[in-house]
C-alpha cells in the first residue's frame, strides 16, 4: 500500500477530524497512556516557566495530557491539519496553551520559535515523509539537555506483536473507520506502523541525531510490545 504523505495526509485528517475523538474513545487507555508518557518527560510540576512543544497535537489529546502533567507550563501545540486544529481549539484550555498550524518539516518557517524545554510528539514520526529532518529540527528547537518524549506505536520486532497489531486493525479499527467513511486514513495508519522502524531502530535513529540518554519504555495493557514511550535529551553539539 502507498502511504499518505504531506498535503494528502493532512487532507485525510481534515476529513476525519469530526469523527476522530469518537474513534479515540473506543481505544482502551488512550488518554491514560498519553498522560503516562507526558509524566515520563520527568519535568518538575507544575512546570511554571517551562516551554513545551506539542508536535502533532491533532484534536488536542496530547495537549490535554501535557496540561495534566504540567499545568503551569506554556504549551505550543502544532499540527498540519486545519480540521484537527479546529476541533482542538474549540475545547477549553488554560491561558498558557497556544495552537499553531504548521507541518513538522517546516516549523520555524511557520513561526514556531524555540527554545523549548521539552518536545512531546505523539503518533507523529511514522507519518512524516522525512523523520530524520524532523528530528534535526526538534534538536535545534530544544535547550541544551532539553527533553524529548515520543509516544507512538513502535513495534518490538517480535512477530507476535506485529500479528496482534494487524489483528486489532483488521478486526476492530478498520471496520469502524470504514463505516464512518475514514477507511483510507486508518488503513494508512495501520500500514504506517508496520512499515516504520521497530522501537530498537527508532531509538538508534534518535541517537544518530544528537540525542543522548535515549531509552524506550513500554506502555502497558493490550499495547505491550506495540506502543512505547521513547525518551531522550538533547546532547550539546
Amino acid at each position: 500500500m502507498t502511504l499518505l504523505r504531506d498535503a494528502e495526509l493532512a487532507a485525510a485528517f481534515d476529513r476525519a477530524a469530526r469523527r476522530y475523538d469518537t474513534l479515540v474513545a473506543a481505544n482502551p487507555g488512550y488518554h491514560r497512556q498519553l498522560r503516562r508518557s507526558a509524566r515520563r518527560l520527568g519535568l518538575p510540576r507544575p512546570g511554571a516557566g517551562l516551554r513545551v512543544l506539542d508536535l502533532g497535537c491533532g484534536t488536542g489529546a496530547s495537549t490535554a495530557a501535557l496540561c495534566a502533567a504540567l499545568p503551569g507550563a506554556a504549551i505550543t501545540a502544532v499540527d498540519a491539519s486545519a480540521g484537527m486544529l479546529e476541533r482542538a481549539r474549540a475545547k477549553p484550555w488554560p491561558t498558557g496553551v497556544t495552537f499553531l498550524r504548521a507541518p513538522a518539516e517546516a516549523l520555524t518557517r511557520a513561526g514556531v520559535d524555540g527554545p523549548f524545554d521539552a518536545v512531546f510528539a505523539a503518533y507523529l514520526f511514522r507519518n512524516v515523509a522525512d523523520p530524520d529532518a524532523v528530528l534535526d529540527a526538534v534538536h535545534g528547537l530544544l535547550v541544551p539537555h532539553g527533553r524529548l518524549a515520543v509516544h507512538d506505536y513502535l513495534l518490538s520486532g517480535r512477530p507476535t506483536h506485529r500479528t496482534a497489531w494487524t489483528a486489532v486493525c483488521r478486526g476492530l479499527v478498520l471496520p469502524v473507520a470504514t463505516a464512518l467513511g475514514d477507511g483510507p486514513l486508518y488503513r494508512h495508519l495501520w500500514h504506517s506502523v508496520v512499515g516504520f522502524d521497530t522501537v530498537e531502530r527508532f531509538t538508534d535513529r534518535v541517537r544518530a541525531h544528537g540525542f543522548d540518554q535515549v531509552r524506550a519504555l513500554p506502555l502497558p495493557g493490550w499495547q505491550t510490545g506495540i506502543a512505547h514511550t521513547v525518551l531522550a535529551a538533547r546532547a550539546p553539539r
